[in-house]
C-alpha cells in the first residue's frame, strides 16, 4: 500500500485557516474568505492542485502565519513550497525584484494571478476608504504590468 506523503488539498486548507484563525482583512472580514477566494481563482483558471495548494499558503509566512521553518518541514511537494515563497514579499524588496521571482518559479504566476484578482474585485475595494482604494488600485495594477497580465481581465 503506497501512501500520499503530502498533505492532502483539505488538510493544507485546514491548516491555513486555522493559522490566519482571528485575521482579517483591511476590510474587517475574516482572512480566510480572502484564501478560500484565491484558491477558487486558481481552480477556475485550471491551476493544478500544487498550485490550489499555494493558494491556500499564500499569505502564511509573509503574515507570519506560519514559520519558514514550518514551511521547510511541511510535508508539501517542492513546487509547492517553491510557489509559497516566490509570492511571498520579503520587507524592503523592490516590486521589480518580486515580480521577477514569481516570473521565474513554474506555476506560481497562476497564484498571483489569482491574488491580484481577489484583491483588486470592486466590491471588495469598495468596503475601504478613498484614499486606500486609490493606493490599492494603483498598487495592484503596477503589479499587474510588471508580470505582464493583462489589466482588463475579468474580476471573480
Amino acid at each position: 500500500m503506497t501512501e500520499n506523503p503530502h498533505l492532502t488539498l483539505a488538510e493544507v486548507e485546514a491548516v491555513a485557516r486555522a493559522a490566519h484563525q482571528g485575521q482579517t482583512d483591511k476590510a474587517g472580514r475574516p482572512y480566510a474568505e480572502h484564501l478560500a477566494a484565491v484558491a477558487d481563482g486558481v481552480r477556475a483558471r485550471g491551476g493544478d492542485e500544487e498550485q490550489i495548494a499555494a493558494a491556500w499558503l499564500h499569505d502564511a509566512v509573509e503574515d507570519d502565519a506560519l514559520s519558514e521553518q514550518w514551511l521547510h518541514e511541511a510535508t508539501l511537494s517542492r513546487r509547492t513550497k517553491d510557489m509559497v515563497r516566490a509570492v511571498t514579499k520579503r520587507a524592503g524588496e523592490p516590486p521589480e525584484a518580486y515580480a521577477a521571482r514569481i516570473l521565474a518559479t513554474p506555476g506560481a504566476l497562476l497564484v498571483k494571478e489569482a491574488d491580484l484578482a481577489h484583491n483588486a474585485d470592486p466590491a471588495r475595494l469598495a468596503r475601504l476608504d478613498e484614499p486606500t482604494r486609490t493606493r490599492l488600485t494603483e498598487k495592484y495594477a503596477r503589479m499587474r504590468t510588471l508580470l505582464g497580465l493583462p489589466d482588463d481581465r475579468p474580476y471573480d
